[in-house]
């Protein structure tokens, strides 16, 4: 045994038996110092020889996995397929005053979470510094689309205090500019919601229409948007002599724009895919969520301020009010469409039941005195001049007076603590109680799908851009009419030198204010 062992030690090169067993006397702290220096260490050249990535040969092919955790196997990777983007505030569905959070799985979407807001400038603070008066033109910048139905809502609750109560022109006035301004809502929404959706004729043609609305407004008022007209008390002043008349020339030719638009969507078959069973609200959803207006009524409610709870002289004037069946982005059009009818008719019974009389309550605490006066007496100038600088005081009181704006319930909660200025002013947005409802109705849809909820749900507003642009466009088309019908040597030849006659001209029909004004060119060459 032990001749065994000394033969494998000779072969392996180890110190003969005589060393071993001197060895065995030295200290073990010895022995490791002596086995520390036998140990090889890598020098200087083969370091930077095998220096950088290491190549495995390619041969290896299997990876090296680790022993299972606590004889178990380790946690799987899950692969993660939601997404969650922003849809807004820069995108064009947006218009800049919205944002939403989607999370998405593939193309589907799975959450929708609103973030409001980007518009927010503290209206209802600014009207507690600001007299009775001067608070009136906040409410025409809260929805720029419907400036005249906000008035209306400020103006109704301020008379409430007041215990005042307009004259019946005023009303009536207040009753035609309320639904002239609710079809230039609708025009906003269903043409925006078509742009939206791929549609760009309707944009244009009705466009043309509001257009010769906003001249209505500019010539009641002053101004193309922003009127500040419906004041408390009645409004600011009378209708010019042929407004009328114009006006009940545009509601007998709009119509047929009306029936133009619906002709190329109503029964479109892109238009319905779009728009059927997108964005259902059931009539209990409705009523949870606290909708009104036109999204209430898509659901088959059939509620209208102006039928429950009449205000000014709707109580006078006969129209339906048009409800959905499904609750969908199409009924909700439709019911849009019809309300734009009905408007006609409301507008046409308040041109015929017309009366003669004052715009102001006969009352000099609350109304200015007229301009007639105050060139011919001191105390009318001063008079205005107080009323319009201190204001006027409303007694201690709150109401709450809510109007059928084109979106929904407006409302106006107004605390009078007996000054000149407001203690408090709760204003009650349509579409603040629509965008809570934003997550159920998008959910499993597809995202494309989120652009047509949104065009029906809010109604997008890029009214600033457009009407800079389509207002220039109006300037163009006057500029070249006049040009060519009182300068014809100036007017562009053709290709055989002719002048163009003012008659044949396209720009023919185009003078403010008109018959001609209401009519397209395709009618005047007989192709309607």
């Amino acid at each position: 045994m032990a001749g065994t062992m000394l033969r494998s030690l000779s072969k392996l090169g180890r110190p003969s038996t005589k060393l071993i067993i001197n060895s065995n006397l030295v200290s073990p702290a010895c022995t490791v110092l002596q086995n520390r220096q036998k140990q090889w260490q890598p020098d200087v050249e083969w370091t930077e020889h095998y220096a950088g990535a290491v190549m495995y040969p390619s041969a290896i092919t299997e990876k090296w996995v680790p022993p299972p955790w606590n004889d178990k196997d380790a946690p799987m990777e899950k692969e993660v397929s939601n997404l969650t983007i922003n849809f807004g505030p820069q995108h064009p569905a947006a218009h800049g005053v919205l944002r939403l959070v989607l999370e998405l799985s593939g193309e589907s979407v799975k959450k929708c979470d609103p973030h409001v807001g980007l518009l927010h400038r503290g209206t209802e603070k600014l009207i507690e510094y600001k007299t009775y008066l001067q608070a009136l033109p906040y409410f025409d910048r809260l929805d720029y689309v419907s400036m005249m139905c906000n008035e209306q809502a400020y103006s109704l609750a301020v008379e409430k205090l007041l215990n005042i109560q307009a004259p019946p022109r005023a009303q009536w006035i207040r009753v035609l500019f309320g639904e002239l301004t609710r079809i230039l809502n609708h025009i906003m929404a269903i043409t925006t919601h078509a742009l939206d959706i791929g549609a760009m004729t309707p944009f244009f043609w009705m466009f043309e229409e509001r257009e010769k609305m906003f001249e209505f407004y500019e010539r009641v008022s002053g101004a193309r948007m922003h009127a500040a007209y419906v004041r408390p008390g009645g409004v600011h002043q009378d209708m010019p002599l042929g407004l009328m008349d114009d006006i009940y020339e545009w509601c007998k030719n709009f119509s047929i724009r009306i029936d133009e638009v619906e002709e190329m969507l109503t029964n479109n078959r892109i238009w319905k895919n779009r728009t059927v069973d997108i964005g259902v609200v059931s009539a209990e959803d409705a009523l949870n969520y606290g909708f009104s207006g036109v999204m209430l009524r898509g659901s088959g409610i059939k509620w209208d301020l102006r039928k429950s709870q009449p205000y000014d002289k709707y109580d006078e004037v006969e129209f339906d009010v048009p409800i959905g069946s499904k609750g969908d982005c199409y009924d909700r059009y439709l019911c849009r469409v019809e309300e734009m009818r009905q408007s006609l008719r409301i507008m046409i019974e308040a041109l015929n039941k017309m009366p003669a009389g004052e715009i102001k309550v006969d009352d000099a605490k609350v109304a200015p005195p007229k301009r007639s006066e105050m060139k011919m007496s001191m105390e009318s100038l001063i008079h205005h001049f107080k009323l319009y600088t201190e204001g006027y005081q409303v007694p201690p009181g709150s109401t709450y007076t809510a109007v059928e704006a084109p979106k929904g319930e407006f409302g106006v909660y107004l605390v009078s603590d007996g000054s000149s200025r407001p203690y408090r002013c709760k204003i009650k947005a349509p579409g603040f109680a629509h965008l809570a409802a934003l997550d159920m109705m998008a959910k499993g849809h597809m995202l494309a799908d989120v652009v047509a909820i949104i065009a029906a749900l809010v109604e997008p507003q890029i009214c600033y851009i457009l009407d800079a642009i389509l207002f220039l466009y109006g300037i163009i088309l006057t500029v070249l009419y006049c040009r060519i019908k009182y300068f014809p040597q100036m007017a562009p030849v053709t290709g055989t030198a002719k002048p163009v006659n003012a008659e044949e001209s396209i720009y023919t029909g185009l003078t403010p204010h008109s018959a001609d004004t209401y009519q397209t060119i395709g009618q005047k060459k007989g192709l309607h």
